[in-house]
């Protein structure tokens, strides 16, 4: 006679739960991947992405803004390429990743999607981007608009990221920045500042929690089944 279904649930209480969230903080400084989404010489996604780096700076931060040029259309076959190691490298480096995308057509660019598309799920027992915070920006040419940020939103869910509720969009990008290439004082900057700070927060909270947070029944079922398995093979 075969058990209950319930007979194999994970076995999760409040107690020792909270016990294992009450983890000991990490004090080092967060490490943040920035990754824009424009390959043009006046890229305001690119400086809204520096703008990023300095505020992120001035918290305390690690950050490390990823260049797109060089890095290959998506083939499923140049992983070896130096551009792409070079990308995924920084994923597994970070803790926290945030988006910036100009909106091309209703929707994010080609440029930010390819790099996306690089980052696998998983290779082998590494996951570059699942349990990381996210935070998604967007500029626009002209009025303000969210269809590249609920994009990205989605995006991030299916990357298995925890993406923070608050987020940016730079309307009229191209008034927004100085002749340093600095965002002027403005509300947009303003809430560039609040997403940022958000993020700060989550990524302190969340980070030394990701493997508990991301664990799942149905993969530690699957290892099990897939020991079993192997055992009736005779596999070592």
């Amino acid at each position: 006679m075969t058990g209950h279904i319930d007979d194999d649930l994970p076995p999760h209480d409040v107690a020792q739960t909270l016990s294992d969230l009450s983890a000991t903080p990490s004090t080092h400084p967060p490490r943040v991947l920035v990754l824009y989404g424009s390959l043009r010489s006046t890229s305001y996604s690119r400086l809204l992405a520096l703008e990023v780096e300095r505020v992120l700076t001035a918290f305390g931060c690690e950050v490390k803004v990823f260049d797109p040029h060089g890095l290959p259309v998506f083939d499923r076959t140049s992983n070896d390429h130096p551009e792409v190691q070079r990308l995924r490298a920084a994923s597994v480096w970070s803790e926290a990743h945030v988006w910036v995308s100009p909106e091309q057509h209703g929707s994010m660019t080609a440029a930010f999607k390819n790099q996306i598309d690089w980052l696998p799920l998983s290779d082998g027992a590494v996951r570059p981007t699942q349990g990381r915070c996210l935070a998604v920006m967007q500029v626009c040419g002209g009025s303000q608009s969210f269809n590249t940020v609920n994009q990205l939103r989605v995006l991030g869910r299916w990357m298995r990221m925890f993406t923070i509720p608050n987020q940016s969009s730079v309307a009229k990008a191209w008034q927004e920045f100085d002749d340093d290439g600095r965002m002027k004082p403005s509300s947009y900057r303003d809430r560039v500042v609040d997403v940022l700070e958000e993020l700060f927060r989550f990524t302190l909270l969340l980070r030394d929690r990701q493997s508990l947070l991301t664990t799942r029944y149905s993969e530690l079922k699957q290892l099990r089944e897939q020991g079993e398995l192997s055992k009736g093979l005779g596999v070592k």
